[in-house]
């Protein structure tokens, strides 16, 4: 794509959406932490997009080249109103035929929360065999929980693990799952096939178990606060069209699953990101996803007609 193209995608999305974000603002509609920069969010978004090719069934095309400019506008959009940065690994752009969503990783999960639902910390922990945990039900909520652990047990099989909410003046949130329902969730990723786990070595779940049950747990424990949060700002409207319906399509469909782990920087190495990157089984390129994943927000333009099979 010339430079000249490149101007005209930012000019009909990046400038469309920086509008539209300080229309909310100027509403009163939308509001960022004090810490957020949605013009610096932007900008670290339009670089990531420059280098961000769709999947192998449509012969890895540059996704500003590829999908559709309103499609574009939409998913920057969803990730600015979110209050979120690709930057710091809270989000990513997939492509699913020609449209491209933003998908919010489950670090954008947690600084969502805290944001939305006034979480103050949010951590994990896994149970390994060995260990010893204690807690109580109290009202329906697992409450005191007491995990005792020895440095040995590191190696041992997981039996589960935990998420703890924090929120102001002593309340606290825990989630618990054990193994086997950490599992269930688990066989609905591409990663699976047939509900069954690839065992080849080297598969996403064989190799980060530990972080992949936390992700897990994390995404568990915050949903709850996010499905019941009664915030009608326009927030709330671009969460709202995160289900899991539509996000499991997204996954299983899209340019490529992501590795949104607290884990060693190693995408630097292609071949490694290629190992862990699974792509979808059949070509979905012709194939929408449901309701072309609109934003709640609809954008003020219309997308222009395409010329000879290109946006352009």
């Amino acid at each position: 794509m010339s430079s000249n193209q490149l101007a005209m995608v930012k000019k009909d999305t990046v400038d469309v959406v920086a509008a539209k974000v300080k229309e909310f603002q100027e509403s009163g509609e939308l509001h960022f932490p004090a810490n957020y920069s949605p013009e610096n969010a932007l900008k670290s978004a339009w670089l990531i997009l420059q280098e961000t090719k769709t999947g192998k069934k449509t012969g890895y095309q540059p996704v500003l080249d590829y999908c559709t400019k309103n499609s574009i506008a939409n998913a920057l959009l969803d990730m600015v109103v979110q209050g979120l940065n690709p930057q710091k690994k809270q989000g990513y752009f997939l492509s699913y035929g020609k449209t491209l969503v933003f998908q919010r990783s489950y670090f954008g999960t947690m600084a969502v929360t805290k944001n939305v639902a006034g979480a103050k910390t949010i951590d994990a922990a896994v149970i390994y065999e060995g260990d010893t945990v204690d807690y109580e039900i109290i009202n329906g909520r697992i409450a005191n929980l007491n995990h005792k652990q020895q440095f040995g047990n590191l190696d041992k099989e997981i039996l589960g693990a935990y998420c703890t909410i924090t929120f102001g003046e002593g309340e606290v949130y825990i989630e618990l799952m054990t193994i086997k329902e950490i599992r269930t969730a688990w066989s609905k990723s591409q990663s699976w096939n047939n509900g069954q786990e690839v065992e080849a070595k080297g598969s996403v779940h064989e190799e980060f178990t530990q972080e992949m049950a936390k992700k897990t747990v994390i995404n568990r424990a915050c949903k709850k606060f996010l499905n019941s949060s009664n915030d009608a700002s326009v927030v709330m409207q671009t969460i709202s069209h995160d289900e899991d319906e539509v996000q499991q399509e997204i996954e299983d469909n899209a340019n490529g699953e992501v590795l949104d782990m607290d884990y060693e920087e190693v995408q630097d190495d292609q071949k490694q990101v290629e190992k862990q990157t699974e792509e979808p089984a059949a070509d979905e390129s012709n194939k929408k996803v449901p309701e072309e994943k609109q934003s709640a927000l609809e954008m003020d333009f219309v997308e222009e007609p395409e010329k000879n099979g290109a946006p352009f």
